[in-house]
């Protein structure tokens, strides 16, 4: 489950300052189609506000050279790999959309529009040999996206952000919460 995502800062004015900010911290995210292992920009919690850096897309998996780049909302807490880090280290990836496929192999971008608009996404990172790498996460379908696949990002509204970050409790809720519909089209 989404195994893509875009990052436009060039068609997007809210994901270019994004990228921007995530340029003056340091850090080259990589722009365009995002693909697991690629650095991307993320927001996570800074010293008094939310700040934008730039992180490797996958946690290191079970056998060599696997990347485990999504984890189930229903079971993130309970699962040790990702317990910790939802509960200390919570993120959001700032989108312009996401892509699934149907078991046919069609391919779709979903978006709230069929403009690159800001999809925010809620997830959570960690440290593995010191260094930081996240991981999105999935929540059931709604009626949007069930026709094409059984699974869906928890997608997170702009103002939710610093909540999801910061507030435990808001986010637990989120875990379970109904995601917002959106529009896919063909790819």
């Amino acid at each position: 489950m989404c195994g893509r995502f875009m990052f436009q800062p060039d068609k997007n004015p809210e994901i270019g300052q994004i990228y921007k900010l995530a340029v003056e911290n340091g850090f080259k995210p990589k722009t365009g189609e995002i693909f697991p292992t690629d650095e991307t920009a993320l927001i996570i919690a800074g010293d008094n506000r939310v700040q934008v850096v730039g992180m490797k897309w996958g946690f290191p998996g079970f056998k060599p050279g696997q990347s485990l780049i999504n984890a189930r909302s229903e079971t993130v807490r309970q699962k040790s790999m990702f317990a910790d880090s939802f509960n200390k280290r919570r993120c959001v990836y700032p989108t312009t959309g996401f892509f699934e496929w149907r078991q046919d192999k069609t391919k779709f971008r979903f978006n709230f529009d069929n403009q690159p608009t800001t999809l925010f996404i809620g997830g959570c990172y960690n440290y593995f040999n010191n260094v930081p790498q996240s991981i999105l996460f999935t929540t059931k379908p709604n009626e949007s996206m069930i026709q094409i696949h059984d699974r869906m990002p928890l997608i997170l509204a702009k103002n939710q952000i610093n909540r999801w970050i910061y507030d435990d409790e808001f986010a637990v809720e989120m875990l379970e919460s109904e995601m917002p519909q959106l529009i896919s089209e063909i790819n």
